[in-house]
């Protein structure tokens, strides 16, 4: 084996490159297989993988150079195999874990408590009359909950898929004595969202503030979506962003591909039948 990486010709990839590779390859297909819509031609498949190629910086030609390369040295390629393998595997149960501790935070009944409560965490569940939060302060819970003149209503998500058919929207709307500010915000993507506001305009002072985040579901079929870290206070400094979940990236739908197809050659010419394409 050592004799066979020694003797490795400059066109192929190194080892330890092409084992990245090959992870993100088959991470990519997975992608592609679960979200049908998005990837429903070849050329989108292609520039998707071209994309992949561009970003580790090899071509196609050498990818192809390289998979014949190994697939001719099986004790080299079937160890490839086990350490991509295993690192799905733990990607899987990273993911699976993440999602379990998420799905375990309880979401409260909203009705039962008061219209100044603002939930730190809010699931949108598959079932069920919730449809979004929303809350107001008076002019004394004004004064109480925030302190400053700048501060700000935060709120991160997770789950959104590609292409999402609904309507998640939020906003903020803040009375001052003689002016109302409308700071509405449609939420499209896994990020975190953020309106800013102040205590104070000119000769003017906040006397309430109303919000709420809403999703728009008329056919009842809302995925997985959760907000956290939501909050209305002091803004949150720059160089302090609000922390997203562990590798959000990772898409919440688990692959049917499983690392075994590595080893598999028709597998193999599918993904090359793909870029043909």
């Amino acid at each position: 084996m050592l004799s066979s990486c020694q003797n490795r010709p400059k066109e192929v990839l190194h080892k330890k490159k092409m084992e990245q590779l090959l992870y993100d390859i088959y991470v990519a297909e997975a992608t592609m297989e679960n979200d049908y819509d998005r990837f429903n031609t070849p050329e989108k498949k292609e520039a998707y993988i071209s994309r992949l190629f561009q970003l580790h910086g090899v071509t196609y030609a050498q990818w192809d150079t390289s998979l014949s390369w190994y697939s001719d040295r099986i004790d080299l390629y079937l160890q490839m195999n086990d350490s991509v393998k295993a690192r799905l595997e733990r990607a899987r149960k990273e993911t699976d874990a993440e999602m379990s501790r998420l799905a375990a935070w309880q979401t409260p009944d909203l009705r039962t408590l008061s219209p100044s409560y603002i939930p730190s965490y809010f699931s949108f569940l598959t079932s069920g009359p919730e449809k979004g939060f929303h809350f107001r302060l008076n002019e004394t819970e004004v004064r109480d909950r925030i302190n400053g003149d700048r501060f700000s209503f935060t709120f991160s998500v997770i789950g959104i898929p590609p292409q999402f058919p609904h309507c998640l929207s939020s906003l903020l709307t803040l009375e001052y004595g003689d002016t109302t500010i409308c700071l509405p915000q449609h939420v499209t993507e896994n990020r975190t969202y953020r309106s800013e506001a102040s205590m104070y305009l000119a000769e003017d002072t906040l006397q309430s503030i109303y919000g709420y985040v809403h999703l728009n579901d008329s056919l009842n079929r809302v995925p997985f979506i959760q907000l956290y870290h939501i909050s209305l206070g002091a803004e949150t400094p720059d160089s302090a962003p609000a922390m997203m979940p562990p590798d959000q990236r990772i898409p919440v739908r688990q692959s049917a591909v499983t690392a075994d197809s590595l080893a598999n050659p028709a597998k193999r010419q599918q993904i090359m039948k793909n870029n043909e394409s």
